[in-house]
């Protein structure tokens, strides 16, 4: 029996299910017709509506009786004409691009290409249907009770961010249920929260999560797309995640796992990926927006719209200067916002988003949309500021408004602490919120979000342990991944039964710990960096979806302490608004008298000269930072005073004496932090006028108000 369809509303775009049917509403500017199908639970399909109404772009109607639960897609009719752009194919079934949950996997020997594969000339039409191949898109109801759930609204500056994967987290913990590994339940499990707030982070920022595909190529190689860099849809929540199906149980799940995770005090920030799509290039799949319209939602060669412009290394780059598409994006965000209830997005290869015709820009259509939404307003707005375009690299110059991973924080303290010459003006503004580069424009240290290791590169245990990456596993003759010539390590590559060896690589791992939290801005940690969670070499793992990058729990007593010394260095940096400070280090006046915020001494306990900052093999320093010249207040008003901190900092491979500078308060230093102290590095005691700094060794004192 055919399905009754009304008229219904051009907006909002996807579809919303109420108590007739089901409202279909999809933009297509060159289309010359539309249908949405529908499909069974086998994949079969049932029927196909035509949507009669046309407004402003928007072929729309409602469908009688439709609820959720279904699972459709749309078949796009109209010009086939790739010379100009050009790739409309009706026998291909695509996904909605405002889908709000997608079933089923992509199966790359059905007929998903639109061009004639046999010949490989993209010219040519194939007219195969392709249904059996394509995930399918499926209405999904609102419905959620969220109870009193209230964002913890954690001040960027107050943040420290966990950078971690929904599966590789609890994939092999013994503490999480089996059913519920791997999952969104898995990473709001109770266990997995006891973690959390024991490790002491503020902000969960998962690696991405908008509905991802795997790559073709990949799964011929027995490997799949772990990381999720290759997004099919903007809305839904990845179906690989769900314990729950992926008819929207995936839905339910996740705002489950954002509801308990925001009951613990703890954000939940996505890393998006609005750059590209996994459509590919002229010789990728059709899967959803290459078979909408094409021209509307991709960058193609000027002159020759027949290929794509490629920013990001994907082949392809979304037009984000397009009205349609920056809609697209904006109501993206929106919606993880008010219907999903997350905290903040971290915007993958975010120069891509900023360019107008070619070229980066600050006032680029994408980011004055976004400081004019009020939805958006209290959100955390963090940019991977580069891509890989010509002028791409554009660190510390995003808008106001925004953070910024700051690569060259992650770039000068490896260089610092492996030891190379000339770092110490560098590693000196990066211990102190990189005010060089984000001063100048208004922002404060906060702006800096400040990382040694993320997902992309070595974990921090393969950092100190392997002096070049091993990514034979991935099937490219260890040709992929960056040659990160910034590692460290002493001795043989990897795991080794050398007990000095291993002292020293936990030593250097503490130091980039102790760097890290103790830097004015934002620090992120790479999850499983705090248990030596090693990848054995490989700096690439995108395509290993097993134990190589699952989180191994089974925790001996190197790994467990090293877990302890970052909770506590996470709990020193909480407890002392001093080590992350709001502004920038200034001099000030206080009861008539200049109060130096910030020092810098030499070994011999005399300020830092130009000769000093000029010299090119000089690897120490000490950094006072002075307590009395807080400039914050309580909740009472009063203006606030924390202890006053003196690092000894020495990156030389041998021990090196310091002369201690007075306290500022008078009372007497007293150590705090010592990375050489292995069992206790966190031990209070007196020191004298002169201590010894071990080698490749992070040393704190504090006057101990």
């Amino acid at each position: 029996m055919p399905r009754k369809l009304l008229p219904g509303r051009p907006y909002p775009l996807g579809a919303k299910v109420s108590s007739k049917g089901t409202n279909f509403a999809i933009y297509s500017e060159h289309a010359t017709g539309v249908e949405v199908c529908f499909f069974d639970e086998d994949g079969k399909q049932t029927d196909c509506v035509a949507l009669q109404e046309h407004t402003a772009y928007v072929w729309h109607g409602l469908v009688l009786g439709v609820k959720a639960g279904q699972r459709y897609g749309y078949r796009v009719d109209g010009p086939w004409d790739p010379a100009n752009g050009q790739r409309f194919n009706k026998a291909k079934l695509l996904v909605d691009p405002y889908a709000e949950a997608i079933s089923g996997d992509v199966d790359w020997k059905a007929p998903i290409y639109p061009y004639d594969v046999a010949s490989g000339d993209d010219m040519k039409r194939d007219d195969q249907d392709s249904q059996a191949g394509v995930p399918k898109s499926v209405v999904v109801s609102h419905k959620f009770d969220w109870g009193e759930d209230c964002p913890p609204d954690t001040p960027l500056a107050d943040s420290v961010i966990y950078e971690v994967h929904v599966k590789g987290y609890s994939e092999r913990n013994p503490m999480v249920p089996e059913e519920l590994r791997g999952s969104y339940a898995g990473l709001a499990h109770e266990s997995s929260i006891n973690y959390f707030k024991k490790l002491g982070v503020t902000a969960i920022e998962l690696l991405p999560v908008h509905h991802f595909i795997d790559d073709g190529h990949l799964l011929d190689k027995g490997l799949s797309n772990y990381w999720g860099y290759n997004t099919l849809g903007y809305f839904a929540p990845m179906a690989r995640f769900s314990s729950s199906g992926d008819t929207g149980g995936q839905v339910v799940e996740f705002k489950e796992m954002v509801k308990k995770l925001h009951a613990a005090g703890l954000e939940v920030i996505l890393d998006v990926v609005y750059n590209h799509t996994c459509e590919g290039n002229e010789k990728g799949p059709m899967l959803s927006m290459k078979g909408v319209c094409n021209t509307t939602y991709y960058r193609t060669v000027d002159g020759d719209a027949r290929f794509y412009m490629d920013y990001t290394g994907t082949g392809n780059t979304l037009k984000v200067h397009n009205p349609q598409v920056l809609k697209l994006l904006m109501d993206s965000l929106r919606y993880w916002v008010t219907e999903m209830h997350v905290d903040g997005f971290r915007f993958d290869l975010a120069a891509t988003l900023a360019r107008g015709l070619h070229e980066v820009s600050k006032l680029s259509a994408f980011f004055e949309t976004i400081h004019q939404d009020p939805t958006l307003a209290d959100v955390k707005l963090i940019a991977e500021p580069w891509d890989v375009g010509e002028g791409g690299y554009q660190v510390g110059e995003f808008p106001v408004l925004w953070a910024e991973w700051n690569g060259k924080y992650r770039d000068t303290v490896r260089r610092f602490w492996k030891g190379d010459d000339g770092q110490l003006s560098d590693f000196a503004y990066r211990l102190t919120g990189s005010s060089d580069l984000y001063q100048s424009d208004g922002r404060k240290p906060y702006a800096s979000i400040n990382f040694v290791t993320a997902h992309d590169g070595f974990t921090l245990c393969d950092l100190v342990s392997y002096d070049q990456k091993h990514n034979e596993a991935n099937g490219e003759d260890n040709q992929d991944g960056a040659n990160e010539n910034d590692s460290w390590n002493m001795g043989a590559e990897g795991p080794t039964e050398d007990e000095g060896i291993n002292i020293l690589r936990e030593r250097q791992t503490r130091n980039f710990l102790a760097t890290l939290m103790l830097s004015q801005g934002v620090p992120m940690l790479a999850g499983g960096d705090e248990v030596a969670r090693s990848q054995m070499g490989n700096n690439n793992a995108y395509c290993q979806d097993d134990e190589l990058t699952w989180y191994d729990w089974n925790l001996d007593s190197p790994r467990r302490r090293l877990m302890e010394f970052t909770a506590n260095l996470i709990q020193m940096r909480r407890n002392h608004p001093n080590l992350h400070r709001r502004k920038f280090f200034q001099d000030r006046t206080i009861r008539g008298s200049v109060v130096r915020d910030i020092a810098w001494y030499n070994t011999t306990g005399e300020e830092f000269s130009d000769e000093n900052w000029n010299s090119s093999w000089s690897k120490s320093l000490a950094l006072m930072l002075n307590g009395k010249t807080l400039n914050v207040s309580d909740e009472e008003g009063n203006k606030v005073e924390d202890d006053s901190f003196l690092m000894l900092i020495n990156a030389f491979h041998e021990g090196v004496e310091f002369t201690l500078p007075p306290p500022p308060n008078g009372n007497p230093w007293k150590y705090v932090l010592n990375t050489e102290n292995l069992e206790d590095p966190f031990q209070k005691s007196d020191v004298g006028e002169k201590i010894t700094v071990g080698g490749r060794t992070f040393v704190m004192l504090s006057d101990c108000r």
